[in-house]
């Protein structure tokens, strides 16, 4: 690959992590809650489901995938629905009843649960399988081996996400002394929480590329 070719994919792959979306929505969620250190676990999860849309659209199955109607039909209303369904549980938390999503005083959901939350959200988003699908075979040439220029790929968008998601959550947990109060979390949850139903929902709207 050459350094032409990968500082192109570097500049769009900034783009990309830093537009707002269902992760920074998350990280920035969990870094409120939970403080930067603990949110590392949900961002991690991100990432490997951020993995498993680039290598998935890399090794051509993302093209089958839209391809078929019936089968980006699902992928795209299991993501939609997962993320409405956190955002309703969030919307519902109380201060005094965390759930997976929000905790008050401490009482943080363990990391295997924040890193599946993460993986999930990232891994059942029609958004990243459209965009890889579309925009990755610009940055692969047909003439060398797929895998290192994957592997090249992959760890070029994985660590330009990695701080960009805790850039999120540290400016997110930087206002925790702001909002200690009952009242203040009760606000913060139905906010996050009305973004999330709020993404969720575009991503009905979500069209496949023609086969």
């Amino acid at each position: 690959m050459s350094f032409s070719t990968w500082i192109t994919f570097f500049i769009a792959a900034c783009l990309i992590a830093i537009s707002p979306g269902s992760g920074a929505v998350l990280s920035m969620s969990h870094g409120l809650s939970y403080g930067v250190r603990k949110t590392t676990g949900t961002i991690l999860g991100l990432q490997a489901g951020l993995l498993l849309v680039l290598f998935i659209a890399g090794a051509g199955v993302g093209s089958i995938l839209l391809a078929s109607e019936t089968a980006f039909n699902v992928v795209k209303t299991v993501g939609a629905l997962y993320l409405i369904y956190l955002g309703i549980s969030q919307w519902r938390s109380r201060p005094d009843a965390p759930t997976d999503v929000s905790v008050l005083h401490g009482r943080v959901p363990p990391a295997s649960k924040r890193f599946l939350l993460g993986f999930l959200t990232n891994a059942t988003n029609p958004k990243g399988i459209v965009f890889m699908v579309a925009v990755l075979p610009q940055f692969i040439a047909k003439d060398a081996a797929l895998l290192p220029q994957l592997l090249i790929l992959a760890c070029t968008m994985c660590a330009i996400d990695l701080a960009v998601m805790h850039g999120y959550a540290l400016a997110a947990s930087s206002m925790q002394r702001y909002l200690r109060d009952a009242a203040s979390v009760s606000r913060q949850n139905k906010l996050f929480g009305g973004v999330l139903m709020a993404v969720g929902a575009t991503l009905f709207f979500v069209k496949r590329q023609p086969a």
